[in-house]
């Protein structure tokens, strides 16, 4: 017989714990400071306000009340017109500054006996307790630690509610908890990660143990959204059943075009590398310039260039991005890779496409965002992106930098590669003392493609492409060879 869930409201969080925290038990949130426990909890209560009507008692055993309503309000969250309505009851069991401490015996009696009040007076399907692990620093035994806390996870299973109790741990991968024994009391454990890993954040979340329950394995990332709360990205929620297009968009250069059997599939993710100043950017000006032909919309992410640049770069082109913009066909973000977290630029993206929904997207460039995190989050990110756009049913083109003139492979290539549908490379080539650039098709999925390496120049009209080197071999590795 499966375990009766309740569902929290926390979307993300209802799909990797299969349906939701297991009803009417408790759930231990154990994390280190700062990673986000007493916003879970209370998001926990706000969900079931807004989206069940099902009424929550929040105990604080550490920060004052109005301390907690106060960082609560900036989330548009109406506490105070739900504790007039007595759908949140908050019940205040921190440390007074002129509370005198109990010397000897102490137990939690009297705080059972206002909890119950609390939970029977408003009604309350959901509890929370932040964070248990101060009270017990008044306890001299462990046992004693251990007795308390049963009779308090006892009494709210009996009061039929569904709770969650926080508690502090000393580090990111030890023990679960401070105390150590504040885990074997409870039904269900979860672990809020908040890591610094060379000299980058990363925050996961884990359900450790869902007792006689199924949920996801393994870490999560989340984020904290100045709206939205807790925000986990699942990368199980993935999945490989979006569509696949037959129809074809235009790169904006007819010679490309014709190199890729008529076109880039229209849901496909396109990569484009080479070094710097090989070309990129310009290809992606083509490709941004390319939605005039069917009065498409484009989103330009650029993370290297200023806007004033990136638009006096297209008119040096012959482009004319401001009047795009201008009829609502182009929108320009541009940002540092610093200024957010990976996991908060996937949440920007989704927000502007959900308003704009564009028809194409242009990153430029992947390689600047890598440096924003470590490589796994990197990986994670990229899958998620990738996976959005075709569910959207967007083409998109990326770039990435390689390190040498003559190309090679970047650690962010490496990355991406096996998630893109077509692949352009764009080299140095250096041909009887002179630098030259090519350009060839590497790869494109369920199209013939031109495979040939082609010589191209650039002009005040963009891209010019040749006809392919004939008689020379190397031209990817760098070293030429005249047969």
């Amino acid at each position: 017989m499966s375990i009766k869930k309740l569902v929290t409201g926390i979307t993300a969080f209802d799909h990797i714990s299969a349906g939701g925290l297991p009803y009417g038990r408790t759930t231990l949130i154990s994390g280190s400071s700062g990673c986000g426990k007493t916003l879970f909890g209370a998001q926990f209560l706000a969900m079931g306000i807004q989206l069940f009507d099902q009424a929550g008692v929040f105990v604080t055993f550490e920060e004052q009340v109005e301390d907690i309503r106060i960082n609560l309000r900036t989330l548009n969250w109406d506490i105070d017109r739900w504790e007039k309505e007595g759908k949140w009851v908050f019940v205040d069991a921190s440390q007074k500054d002129d509370e005198t401490l109990t010397v000897g015996d102490y137990d939690l009696s009297g705080f059972q006996v206002r909890l119950e009040c609390a939970v029977t007076k408003s009604n309350a399907k959901r509890v929370v307790l932040d964070s248990i692990g101060t009270v017990f620093t008044q306890f001299q035994a462990m046992n004693a630690i251990r007795h308390e806390l049963f009779k308090v996870t006892r009494a709210l299973g009996r009061l039929d509610t569904t709770s969650i109790i926080t508690t502090e741990r000393t580090e990111e991968y030890g023990k679960v908890s401070r105390l150590g024994v504040e885990e074997f009391l409870t039904d269900n454990v979860i672990i809020l990660r908040n890591v610094l890993s060379d000299e980058k954040r990363r925050r996961t979340i884990e359900i450790l143990k869902f007792r006689g329950s199924a949920h996801e394995k393994g870490e999560n990332l989340f984020t904290i959204h100045p709206e939205q709360a807790i925000v986990i990205i699942p990368l199980s929620a993935m999945d490989l059943k979006y569509r696949s297009s037959g129809v074809r968009a235009t790169s904006g250069i007819a010679k490309l075009d014709e190199m890729c059997g008529g076109g880039f599939y229209r849901d496909s993710i396109i990569l484009v590398s080479g070094s710097i100043g090989a070309g990129k950017t310009l290809l992606v000006a083509n490709f941004i310039d390319g939605i005039r032909e069917k009065q498409e919309r484009c989103l330009l992410l650029a993370f290297e260039e200023s806007r004033e640049q990136l638009f006096r770069n297209a008119t040096g082109w012959g482009q004319d991005f401001a009047k795009l913009e201008e009829d609502g066909y182009l929108k320009v973000v541009c940002l540092y890779p610093e200024v957010s977290s990976l996991e908060d630029h996937y949440l920007n993206i989704q927000e502007i496409v959900k308003e704009f929904k564009p028809d194409r997207i242009a990153l430029d460039s992947l390689s600047a965002l890598s440096r924003t995190s470590t490589d796994k989050a990197f990986r994670e990110f990229i899958i998620a992106l990738t996976s959005f756009l075709k569910h959207q049913e967007i083409t998109g083109m990326f770039t990435v930098t390689t390190t040498l003139l003559s190309g090679g492979t970047s650690d962010t290539e490496g990355n991406i590669s096996p998630l893109t549908d077509t692949i352009i490379l764009l080299r140095y080539v250096e041909m009887s003392g002179e630098m030259q650039r090519s350009l060839s098709v590497l790869k494109m999925r369920g199209s013939k493609h031109d495979s040939s390496i082609r010589g191209f120049t650039i002009d005040d009209k963009g891209i010019n492409i040749g006809e392919p080197f004939i008689g020379v071999s190397g031209i990817l590795t760098g070293i030429p060879i005249r047969s």
